[in-house]
């Protein structure tokens, strides 16, 4: 699982936003803004680790967080990565 080139995580005015350029933006047309979980899933997802792995890393962080919670939310974030076809296809 790789998201597609050029896809910029950025900060904008306190927000932190992943925006399309180049290839990435033939594909999607917009910006996504993620909070701080989100942000560190992508960047997971990014890393080439699998969604156990960042779930992990979500508990690991986050004081309160379960891993039952962690893996749902790195799940969901996946599910609308896919469905907005951000994820490259070989």
């Amino acid at each position: 699982m790789k998201i597609i080139e050029k896809m910029v995580l950025s900060e904008v005015a306190g927000e932190i936003v992943a925006v399309p350029s180049g290839k990435a933006a033939e594909v999607f047309h917009g910006i996504i803004r993620l909070n701080e979980t989100s942000r560190d899933i992508w960047i997971g997802i990014e890393e080439g680790k699998s969604a156990d792995e960042i779930a992990a890393d979500l508990v690991e962080k986050y004081d309160g967080v379960d891993l039952e919670n962690a893996e749902r939310s790195v799940l969901r974030l996946i599910g609308q990565i896919e469905e907005a076809g951000l994820f490259e296809t070989k």
